[in-house]
């Protein structure tokens, strides 16, 4: 039988000086000199001696009773007799009460509130506020109406089939970014604790086994590209257009550089000197600096453009828009294909003819034409050993290019361009 609980009463709870006073089944009363009141459960297990905190004492509001306290504690004497810990037993209890807290939580995040942190989170890092608007156009088209109030941590393989299903042949590009979408608000909703398990949306070894490849419902469209014996012709047409349009394009074709580069180049990142234009890491897909060697026709042309300069200033764009500070849309020099009637042409097809020259009329290695379109090494291994961008390679490569593009006649042949350097 349990020892009936002797030795206090609740007057002397109220009114016992500082000390430790003993009432029961291990119960005590602790008085500090403060005069705060707490009750203590001390136990011995296993032969260590522990003592438990049962909370304040005293009749006031918040405070825990006497004929309380004494409930409690032989409640947990109880316990001790059976070998069970109380104080093991209470952090047990309150992680599991955590644990359902944080459970309850999650499933209370929904996908669309995941792809809205998400976006939220790396919105800054994103190029501009078009690529942002894109996420979240696609999203609340096909993801959101199948998707958008289920749980993340509930998100399965049979809900992402249902928005990839209907679209995926008909509209397999849009397909393709919704899937890859999708897949990385799953991940970015593993990393911050909102899901477990595998990703339902991921392509490679899973859904690969439930719908065709991209590549068997449609085809990859490529850029049209003008044959590279025909630049040379071509160019002397773009010669005669009009415009800082114009200017810009065969600024492009000379450097084999992106529409974004060149429509973004400003006078700060040109060296006139050296013959260089340094593009920011900012600007680049890759996110890495990239130097272009300039050949002495694109300084030439640099030179035109100077003398159409709205602004001063380094930061000026060298290729300007019609309103001041401003650069050229995206669209100007697609525009100017327009005028000139070139349907079998397009602004970035141009880094295609580019490339075939270098394979098909010169006998430059493939690593160098690589670089000076600034496309990233695939291969890791190659990536991590390759230290340099070959600079002094390319500033040849890219002069006999200029020089290529300032031959009107059409090459009726393969002719190589040797170059041991």
């Amino acid at each position: 039988m349990p020892k009936k609980a002797a030795g206090l009463t609740a007057a002397k709870v109220s009114k016992a000086a500082a000390g430790r006073y003993v009432d029961g089944n291990g119960l005590r009363l602790l008085v500090r000199e403060t005069g705060v009141r707490f009750w203590i459960f001390r136990y011995t297990l296993a032969g260590r001696t522990r003592e438990m905190g049962l909370g304040r004492a005293g009749s006031e509001p918040g405070a825990v009773p006497l004929s309380e306290a004494r409930q409690t504690a032989g409640e947990l004497h109880r316990l001790v007799r059976s070998g069970v810990d109380p104080l093991a037993r209470r952090v047990d209890e309150r992680a599991a009460a955590k644990a359902l807290a944080q459970q309850t939580a999650i499933r209370g995040v929904t996908f669309e509130q995941a792809a809205e942190r998400f976006m939220l989170a790396n919105r800054a890092g994103w190029k501009n506020a078009k690529h942002s608007a894109q996420w979240t156009s696609t999203l609340k088209t096909y993801a959101y109406p199948h998707l958008g109030d289920l749980p993340v941590a509930d998100v399965l393989t049979e809900h992402v089939l249902a928005v990839l299903t209907p679209i995926w042949t008909s509209k397999a590009e849009t397909a393709t970014r919704v899937r890859g979408r999708i897949e990385t608000v799953l991940d970015f909703a593993k990393t911050t604790g909102l899901r477990a398990g595998d990703n339902p949306a991921r392509w490679r070894g899973h859904l690969s086994n439930a719908l065709p490849a991209r590549a068997d419902v449609a085809p990859v469209e490529h850029h049209a590209a003008l044959p590279w014996n025909e630049i040379g012709g071509f160019m002397v047409d773009l010669a005669q257009q009009p415009g800082v349009g114009a200017l810009a394009l065969r600024f492009a074709i000379l450097t084999a550089a992106r529409s974004s580069e060149v429509l973004g180049a400003r006078w700060s990142e040109i060296d006139v000197d050296a013959a260089l234009w340094t593009v920011p890491a900012t600007r680049m897909k890759a996110k890495k600096e990239h130097r272009v060697p300039l050949a002495p026709a694109a300084l030439a042309l640099l030179a035109d453009a100077a003398r159409l300069r709205l602004t001063d200033g380094p930061n000026a764009f060298v290729f300007p828009g019609a309103v001041p500070g401003k650069g050229m849309s995206n669209m100007a020099m697609t525009m100017v294909l327009r005028r000139m009637k070139r349907g079998d042409a397009t602004t970035h097809g141009f880094r295609s003819s580019f490339r075939d020259w270098c394979s098909e009329a010169t006998s430059y290695p493939g690593d160098i034409a690589e670089a000076a379109l600034a496309h990233v090494v695939e291969n890791k291994v190659e990536a991590a050993y390759r230290r340099g961008d070959l600079f002094a390679k390319r500033r040849d490569l890219m002069t006999t290019w200029a020089d290529f593009c300032g031959q009107p006649q059409a090459r009726p042949a393969v002719k190589l361009v040797t170059r041991t350097g």
